[in-house]
């Protein structure tokens, strides 16, 4: 493909945007306010799923609105290709997020190989496939830490809990506390998965402990889950009609991940906002020079573990179909992006 950097004649009124609240350097473009600046300058508005009605807001999981970006979990994002959204890959990012399994204080778990015949917290299915997203988290993270002692699913006594609510927009989701975290704290249920700098600060709060710390090995194949790989994808016809604003939109993500490598107490104030977190939730989740680490790549490693992702999805029911993820990506655009940073 060509990368056009003119505006040609498109349908495109505006360009759209969502993420997950999470580390992700267009969020922080978004932060700086270099996203309104970039698009501004041609002519466009930002429109932000997080402030919008529900009308709107759906398209966070569906991604059915014509210039829309989403930098977020991979399990919707996934989950509507299968089903047919028109969608390319542009990004994939990684970033550790204390990935963890929980049990209480005064539990005899203290290892992989303690989770042998416990049980584990497992969200509902949500009403779409895209939206059992803390399902498939659970699911896999419980797999991952399985694993590590040569265990599987079938070890564990799975106890369906409550799911996250999915809303996007002005209700924005995740205010409450995760999945099977109540029920660990009140010794219902023996573990729980979760992620993330609220978890680690309510982990505290209820004085749970970690177990097995999935962040720690060596081998991301343990740690391959909704955010790990993390996409950044955009509707088809946006970057069919007007790849150059794809390509701008890349640039200020580049930017903002090369700004955030060296502005770190500034990004974890950002991200603070962004996890509905404290800062001390974002130190203890976010480790290792992860603001070193927020650029986006489309290598051979990255498909490869998203590729490890979207089988193990399909095959635990969580996609209508295989995605082949080498053919979604569309990486000659952020070669383009790179090519204009560099300049």
């Amino acid at each position: 493909m060509t990368v056009v950097l003119e505006p040609v004649e498109s349908t495109v009124d505006k360009v759209w945007y969502t993420r997950c609240p999470v580390p992700t350097a267009s969020g922080l473009a978004l932060n700086l306010g270099w996203l309104a600046d970039e698009f501004g300058a041609a002519g466009l508005d930002v429109g932000v799923l997080q402030d919008a009605g529900p009308e709107l807001a759906r398209h966070h999981y569906d991604h059915q609105l014509l210039g829309l970006f989403r930098e977020g979990g991979n399990v919707p994002a996934l989950a509507a290709k299968a089903e047919g959204a028109e969608t390319r890959l542009i990004g994939l990012t990684w970033i550790d997020e204390w990935q963890s399994i929980l049990v209480r204080a005064d539990s005899p778990i203290t290892d992989a190989a303690g989770l042998a015949g416990a049980t584990v917290a497992i969200p509902g299915w949500g009403p779409t496939r895209g939206q059992s997203f803390p399902r498939a988290m659970a699911v896999h993270g419980i797999h991952g830490a399985l694993a590590l002692a040569g265990l599987t699913l079938d070890d564990v006594r799975p106890v369906t809990v409550p799911s996250l609510s999915t809303e996007i927009g002005r209700n924005r989701a995740g205010s409450g506390l995760w999945p099977g975290l109540p029920e660990v704290a009140d010794g219902v249920i023996d573990a729980v998965y979760v992620k993330g700098a609220k978890q680690a600060e309510d982990a505290a709060r209820l004085g749970l402990r970690v177990a097995v710390d999935l962040d720690e090995h060596p081998d991301r194949k343990y740690r391959v889950n909704n955010g790990t790989p993390r996409p950044i994808t955009v509707h088809e016809r946006l970057l069919a009609e007007r790849p150059e604003l794809v390509v701008r939109f890349l640039v200020q993500t580049l930017r903002a991940a090369d700004w955030a490598a060296a502005h770190l107490d500034e990004l974890r104030a950002v991200l603070a906002r962004e996890t509905r977190s404290g800062v001390d939730g974002v130190v203890k989740a976010y480790r290792s020079g992860f603001h070193r680490t927020l650029h986006p790549t489309l290598d051979a490693d990255r498909l490869d573990l998203l590729d490890r992702q979207q089988r193990f999805l399909a095959l635990h029911g969580f996609l209508a179909a295989d995605v082949d993820v080498y053919a979604w990506a569309a990486p000659e655009i952020l070669e383009a992006a790179q090519r204009e940073v560099a300049k």
